[in-house]
C-alpha cells in the first residue's frame, strides 16, 4: 500500500491543485449553487469514473497480473483474427499513442501548478514561477539515469504525508462551513444539469482533470497487485481528496475572491510556506510516475514489434519493471520544457490535459468490450455488457466536451497522437512486409541444411549462432558467410527470437530447441512483453539442459544481417511517404547486438540492402 501511494497515486493525488480552480473560474458570478453543483458532479464522476470502472472492475482486465493499455490490447485481440484484430489493435495503440501527451502534460502541469504557489506568498516573486519550474523539471530528468529504486522508498511515506495534509485541510474548512456537504447529494448535480445541460456539457472538460491518474491505477497493477491498489484507494486517497476538494468548496462558499487559488488559501499563513514545498515536492513524484509510465509503454512497445529497438537500462538489480530509456527520456524533457516556456501557466496547460486523459480512457473502455464479459454467460454477462454501456457513454461525453478545446491547446496532443500512431503501425506493417518479402525468397531451413552437408563448404571449429528473424529459414547472414567466406562452422545454431502476447514467461519455458540435421539446431526463443531479451544468458541456459551442444562462450561466433532500407522512388509521394518514413526509423533503431545484450567482439554482420 505503500508503494502503491508514492507511485500509483501520484498523479491523481496532485488534481486538487488545479481542479476546482479551473472548474469554477468558468463562472462570472460564484454563488453557492454553483459550488453545491460543481462539486456534486466531481464526487460522484469519482465514485462512479474512478471507484467503481477502474479500482473495481477495470482492473479485473489483467494480463496475467499486468495492465496497462498495451497489455489489455494483447488480451483483448487473443482468439481474433483479420479485420476485428485489427480495429482492436489500433484502439490499444491509439491509447498507448494519447498516453505519450499524457506524459508530456502532466509534468509541466502539476510542477507549475505547485510553484505558482510562490505567487500567493508575495506577487514579487510572479515572475520566478517559470524559472523555478524548468529549474524543478530539468532535476527531475538529471536524475532518471539513476532510476527510482534509491528515492523510491522515499515516494510512499511524502505521499503519505501529501494525502494526510490533504485531508486535514479541508476537514478544517469544511468544519467552519459545513453546509457544503449537501454536495454529496446527486440531486445537486442533476439539479445543475438539468438547468444548464450545454454549460454542464462544457465543465465536464475541466471536471474530468479530478480524475486524471486514474489510467495509472491500471497501468501500475503488476508493480503492486489489485488489492494493495484497491485498499490505498478506498483507506486514503479517496477520503483525502473528496476532503481537499470540499474543503476548498467551503472555502469558496465562505470566501468566493478566494477562487485566484483556493488550493493554497485553504492553509493558514503560518503554512503556505511548508505547502508549497510539500505541493512540489508531491508534483515531482506525480512526473515521475508518468515518466516512468512512458519508458515502460515503450519497453513494451519495442518488445511487441510497434516501435524499432532503443536502448533500455535496468535501473534496479532486483525489480524488473525499473527501466530507463535516454532517448525516451531526452525527448519527453525537450517536450515538457517547451510546453512550460509556451503556456507559462497551469490554467492555459489545463484546455490540453483533458483530451489526452479522455482519449485513454475511452480507448480502455472499447477495449474491455472484449475482455470482461467474454468469460462470462447470461445474467452476468448482461450485467456486464450494462456496466460497460454506461462506462463508455460516460467516457464519449468526457471526451466530447475536451474535443472542443482542440484550438485551446488540445491539438497538442491530437498531434502528437496521431504521429505516434502513424510511427507505431508504420514500423509494424513494413516489419511485416519486410518478412513476408524474405520468407517468399526463401527455402526450408532443414531441407537446405541437409543438403549442405551432403557437399559441405570448408568446416571450421566453434559454433555460429545466426540470428534468424522467421522461423524455418535460411538466414541472410548464412548465405552471405557462405558466399563470402565459403566455410560452415562444426556447429550452427539458428536462433529466432520472439515475444509473447503475455507479460512475462517463464525461464523454463524461455525455449524450444529442434534438431534439423547432424550439426545444425533451431531455437525459438520467446520472452514476454515485459522482458529483455538476453541471447547470452539464453545459450547458458540451453548449455546447461543439452550438453551435446558446445556452446562455450570464446568458442561461439554470432552471425546478423544488418539490413539498409532503400526506398524505390518510382512511387507516388502518396504511396513513398511511410517507405521514406520506415527507412528512417529504421536507421536510428538500436543495434541488434545491443538489444540482444550480445557481446560485440564476438559478431560478424553481413550488410544487405532491402527494397521497399
Amino acid at each position: 500500500m505503500m508503494g502503491a501511494l508514492g507511485v500509483v497515486y501520484g498523479d491523481i493525488g496532485t488534481s486538487p491543485l488545479y481542479t476546482i480552480k479551473v472548474s469554477l473560474s468558468e463562472f462570472p458570478t460564484l454563488d453557492n449553487e454553483h459550488i453545491l453543483g460543481v462539486l456534486s458532479i466531481l464526487f460522484w464522476m469519482l465514485m462512479v469514473v474512478v471507484s467503481l470502472k477502474y479500482v473495481m472492475l477495470v482492473l479485473r482486465a489483467d494480463n496475467h497480473g499486468e495492465g496497462g493499455t498495451l497489455a489489455l490490447m494483447e488480451l483483448a485481440v487473443r482468439g481474433f483474427s483479420g479485420r476485428k484484430k485489427w480495429v482492436l489493435t489500433v484502439l490499444g495503440l491509439i491509447g498507448a499513442a494519447l498516453f505519450y501527451g499524457d506524459s508530456m502534460i502532466t509534468p509541466a502541469i502539476s510542477v507549475l501548478s505547485a510553484i505558482e504557489g510562490v505567487s500567493i506568498v508575495s506577487h514579487r516573486l510572479d515572475h520566478w514561477v517559470v524559472p523555478l519550474s524548468v529549474l524543478v523539471l530539468a532535476g527531475l530528468f538529471f536524475i532518471q539515469s539513476r532510476g527510482t529504486g534509491a528515492v523510491g522508498k522515499l515516494f510512499g511515506p511524502i505521499m503519505l504525508l501529501w494525502f494526510v495534509t490533504l485531508g486535514v485541510l479541508g476537514a478544517w474548512r469544511i468544519a467552519q462551513t459545513p453546509q457544503i456537504l449537501l454536495a454529496l447529494n446527486p440531486m445537486w448535480a442533476l439539479t445543475f444539469i438539468g438547468d444548464a445541460p450545454w454549460g454542464t456539457f462544457l465543465l465536464l472538460g475541466a471536471v474530468v482533470l479530478a480524475l486524471t491518474g486514474a489510467e495509472a491505477l491500471y497501468a501500475d497493477m503488476g508493480h503492486y497487485g489489485r488489492p494493495a491498489i484497491q485498499r490505498a484507494w478506498f483507506g486514503l486517497v479517496l477520503p483525502a481528496l473528496v476532503l481537499c476538494y470540499f474543503g476548498q468548496g467551503a472555502l469558496l462558499m465562505a470566501d468566493p475572491s478566494a477562487i485566484k487559488n483556493p488550493f493554497f488559501l485553504m492553509a493558514p499563513s503560518w503554512g503556505l510556506v511548508p505547502l508549497v514545498v510539500l505541493a512540489t515536492v508531491a508534483t515531482v513524484i506525480a512526473s515521475q510516475s508518468v515518466i516512468s509510465g512512458a519508458f515502460s509503454v515503450t519497453r513494451q512497445a519495442v518488445q511487441l514489434g510497434f516501435w524499432p529497438r532503443m536502448v533500455i537500462q535496468h535501473t534496479s538489480a532486483r525489480e524488473e519493471g525499473q527501466v530507463y530509456l535516454p532517448r525516451v527520456n531526452m525527448l519527453l524533457f525537450v517536450a515538457v520544457l517547451v510546453l512550460v516556456l509556451a503556456f507559462e501557466s497551469s490554467d492555459r496547460l489545463a484546455q490540453a490535459y483533458g483530451f489526452a486523459v479522455t482519449g485513454t480512457m475511452l480507448m480502455t473502455s472499447m477495449l474491455a468490450f472484449s475482455v470482461l464479459p467474454r468469460k462470462s454467460v447470461g445474467a452476468k454477462r448482461v450485467l456486464w455488457m450494462s456496466l460497460l454501456s454506461v462506462f463508455l457513454i460516460l467516457d464519449i461525453l468526457l471526451f466530447s466536451s475536451n474535443a472542443l478545446k482542440i484550438v485551446e491547446g488540445g491539438w497538442l496532443p491530437l498531434i502528437v497522437g496521431l504521429t505516434i500512431l502513424v510511427m507505431m503501425l508504420t514500423w509494424k506493417q513494413g516489419r511485416e512486409q519486410m518478412h513476408e518479402t524474405l520468407a517468399g525468397d526463401q527455402q526450408p531451413l532443414k531441407t537446405f541444411m541437409e543438403a549442405l552437408e551432403e557437399y559441405p563448404p570448408t568446416r571450421v571449429d566453434g559454433t555460429a549462432v545466426f540470428m534468424s528473424m522467421i522461423v524455418n529459414t535460411v538466414p541472410p547472414a548464412l548465405l552471405h558467410n557462405l558466399k563470402h567466406n565459403k566455410i560452415l562452422h562444426e556447429q550452427a545454431v539458428f536462433l529466432n527470437v520472439q515475444s509473447a502476447d503475455v507479460p512475462y514467461v517463464p525461464f523454463n519455458e524461455r525455449f524450444v530447441l529442434e534438431r534439423l540435421s547432424r550439426s545444425s539446431w533451431q531455437v525459438v526463443a520467446t520472452w514476454g512483453f515485459k522482458q529483455e531479451p538476453n541471447v547470452p544468458q539464453l545459450l547458458e541456459q540451453i548449455a546447461q539442459t543439452h550438453p551435446e551442444l558446445n556452446l562455450e562462450p570464446m568458442r561461439t561466433s554470432y552471425f546478423l544481417s544488418r539490413q539498409t532500407v532503400l526506398v524505390v522512388r518510382r512511387l507516388s509521394w502518396r504511396l513513398s511517404w511511410r517507405r521514406s518514413l520506415f527507412a528512417f526509423m529504421a536507421r536510428n533503431a538500436t543495434r541488434s547486438t545491443r538489444f540482444y545484450k550480445i557481446p560485440p567482439n564476438r559478431v560478424v554482420e553481413m550488410g544487405m540492402q532491402f527494397e521497399l
